[in-house]
């Protein structure tokens, strides 16, 4: 006798969740895998991101060379891989000291790094300054400091750990990018514009790098998010209708653990380029090619509301 036809819906969903739910656990699984043993540099690794991609590739069995501009915080990140560890399982890390704000310290730093194994499989470029000011009140120094550690300094690692990666026709090479590496929005202009210069520089690595079999990619993201939801606040009066739902969409940002996630399922599936956005935002990049008139518009809008310029990352 059949099953009724109201169970069989219902029936469907359970049992496609099931698989989904055990996709998802093998794909973790292999993920964790195929990270063994790989050297894996992470940059920034105290901050949000870089913690949980170290605990992350860690539990993953990766040798780690974790580096950061505190070594307190390093001894701390250190402290709370290897507590509690099986050293049948994992490597304890290796730490750096790392300031990308210093450009000139960036020679001994790739000889430290390349020093703890002799080579590196994976470099993920995490590092990020951001800045929320009208154009006019930004200085060249400001301007400057901001280019070097979103751009020169990841750029500089990354051409300190390439001929390796060249001889040994292998490694993987990740910028943690922001979506405003390819859509500018306003009060961001030196952000915005460290941002493009990253990602114009690893898209043409990419290309010239590939016959090496060395993979590029870029992630690029929404802010990141790792505090609590916000409250519900008084709306602004007579806000611009378009702008405002545009920064509703904005606002949910990424969990530093999503995207860590994100992480390591690119250097497993080896994806070149990675955009993790709400739909709104994605619609964006498509405006700014297709109709970029109107693109413009809405954000003007928004500066004159004082909705974008308040609330977009």
């Amino acid at each position: 006798m059949g099953l009724p036809s109201a169970t069989v819906l219902p029936l469907l969903i359970v049992v496609a969740a099931g698989i989904y739910y055990i996709y998802n656990e093998v794909l973790q699984f292999m993920s964790k895998s195929l990270v063994r043993n790989k050297v894996v540099v992470v940059s920034d690794a105290v901050s949000g991101v870089g913690t949980e991609c170290a605990h992350l590739f860690h539990k993953g069995g990766a040798r780690l060379i974790l580096c950061g501009t505190s070594w307190d915080k390093l001894e701390s990140l250190y402290d709370s891989l290897t507590t509690d560890a099986d050293p049948r399982e994992t490597f304890a890390p290796k730490l750096v000291i790392l300031d990308f704000s210093d450009i000139d310290s960036m020679e001994d730093v790739v000889a430290e790094v390349m020093e703890c194994y002799g080579y590196v499989d994976v470099l993920i470029c995490n590092s990020s300054m951001k800045l929320k000011a009208p154009i006019q009140s930004v200085s060249l120094e400001l301007d400057r400091n901001i280019m070097d550690i979103n751009y020169f300094g990841p750029s500089t690692l990354a051409k300190g750990v390439l001929p390796t990666m060249i001889s040994r026709r292998s490694g993987h090479i990740i910028l943690i990018n922001s979506i405003q590496g390819r859509l500018a929005v306003p009060f961001r202009s030196s952000y915005a514009a460290s941002k493009h210069a990253a990602q114009a520089f690893f898209d043409c690595l990419r290309a010239e790098v590939e016959e090496y079999g060395i993979v590029v990619s870029t992630i690029s993201h929404t802010f990141i998010n790792a505090s609590q939801p916000p409250q519900v606040e008084e709306p602004v009066p007579k806000p611009n209708a378009l702008a405002a739902f545009i920064t509703s969409q904005l606002t949910h940002g990424v969990r530093p653990s999503v995207l860590a996630n994100e992480i390591m399922h690119t250097v497993n599936r080896k994806r070149k380029e990675v955009v993790l956005a709400h739909p709104i935002p994605r619609v964006a990049l498509y405006l700014r090619s297709l109709l970029p008139h109107f693109l413009f518009a809405v954000l003007a809008a928004g500066v004159k509301d004082s909705v974008l310029g308040e609330q977009m990352q």
